[in-house]
């Protein structure tokens, strides 16, 4: 275990010494333009029609993090319009913290069910909502796990995940396993070690703020796919209502002049 440790200790000092500074992480949080390191606008906001859950990576700060959280949610809102996204981090039992990433789930219990809960509140709060999910780094692992394990009612409603760095790229094939793969894209930058089934952290893995725009552009085609979905259904839904309205009164005729 001694050099497992220590060779995290090493990738969070690459990290820290790669990251940029933020000498005051609260003006992030509170700036009026984007989205800052923390977003809780489905527990604290009213239902939009897309909800976009995210998990951040290791060490990262709020609920969103700062390497592509954040540029996620804003691409979405530009692309779908502010008032129709909510964007919630996973917090609470998700810690981000360095070691769990060397638990065999890529990390722990707590951050796995912290994920659900918001999961559970979209459905519960906005039934209505699409969601949509990413995660970074080990938020990546805790999204796969929580995708997993949600009901299917819920993950039915999950209609598009992004996972950028993603930890268990080799264990679970790229993919998120139960759960449609043309519906996940994994972004994994050549270099990133992390993507190969290592706990090694290069300068690749903090380079996927670029992919922001990419991202946001497959979640909105989901979201647009399960509403056009939606919309067939409905309409079918209505064409078979009608057709038997019109077999019912038809038959009534045929009883009518059935003694002639």
């Amino acid at each position: 275990m001694a050099p497992l440790k220590s060779l995290l200790l090493t990738s969070l000092a690459t990290m820290a010494t790669a990251s940029p500074l933020i000498a005051d992480p609260s003006s992030l949080h509170a700036r009026q333009f984007g989205t800052g390191i923390t977003a809780n606008e489905l527990e604290s906001g009213s239902c939009k029609e897309v909800t976009f859950i995210f998990a951040r990576g290791s060490t990262e700060l709020g609920n969103m993090g700062s390497v592509i959280g954040p540029p996620v949610c804003d691409q979405l809102k530009s692309k779908l319009g502010s008032d129709k996204v909510a964007c919630q981090g996973v917090g609470g039992g998700y810690t981000a913290g360095l070691m769990q990433n060397a638990l065999p789930q890529n990390t722990d219990p707590a951050a796995i069910s912290a994920a659900k809960d918001m999961f559970n509140m979209a459905n519960t709060k906005c039934p209505d909502t699409k969601i949509v999910a990413g995660g970074y780094s080990q938020g990546s692992a805790v999204i796969d796990n929580a995708v997993q394990e949600i009901s299917s009612e819920v993950r039915d409603k999950t209609v598009g995940v992004v996972l950028f760095g993603f930890t268990r790229n080799v264990q679970d094939h790229g993919q998120i396993p139960n759960y449609p793969k043309d519906d996940v894209k994994v972004y994994c930058a050549v270099g990133d070690m992390v993507c190969d089934d290592t706990l090694v952290v290069t300068a690749m893995h903090l380079t996927y703020g670029v992919d922001a725009g990419d991202a946001a552009s497959f979640l909105v085609s989901k979201v647009q796919a399960a509403g056009s979905s939606t919309s067939s259904s409905s309409s079918s839904d209505a064409a078979s209502s009608s057709s038997s309205a019109s077999s019912s009164g038809l038959g009534g005729l045929s009883s009518m002049f059935g003694g002639l």
